[in-house]
């Protein structure tokens, strides 16, 4: 099983269609016995599911993410654990406890507006990053 974190310096990234890096990791036994960090290579948002599905990814751990990726996901058949934030290891260390803390109602509403007071990603803000 392969499991793939939206990343950026040891944390998880919060916005899955500008995300540049994901780190992934395989599992075996439900140990971790190898990982890497990849580059999108400027790949977003739709896109993105398509590079998981050709690096054999069954898990994806994210931020936010809008209603087009979650589709492309679901379509790809990646089951999708949004609204974490945090450190990528422990987030992955902690699904694999089956003690993951995350928002199966995740959304990333932001693409109907430019940005007004207030949006949020998941049940977080973006971050310090710039979505646009």
């Amino acid at each position: 099983m392969k499991i793939a974190v939206t990343y950026d310096n040891g944390m998880i990234f919060q916005h899955f269609g500008h995300t540049s890096e994901f780190k992934i990791y395989e599992i075996e036994d439900g140990k971790i016995i190898n990982e890497e960090v990849v580059s999108t290579m400027g790949s977003g948002h739709g896109a993105l599911a398509g590079f998981l599905a050709m690096n054999n990814v069954n898990v994806l751990i994210c931020g936010g993410i809008g209603g087009g990726a979650q589709t492309a996901l679901a379509q790809a058949g990646i089951k999708l654990f949004g609204g974490v934030s945090g450190s990528a290891d422990s987030a992955v260390n902690a699904y694999l406890c089956g003690e993951l803390d995350f928002n199966p109602d995740v959304k990333c509403s932001h693409h109907a507006h430019e940005h007004a007071e207030g949006h949020t990603c998941g049940s977080h803000g973006c971050g310090s990053h710039k979505c646009h």
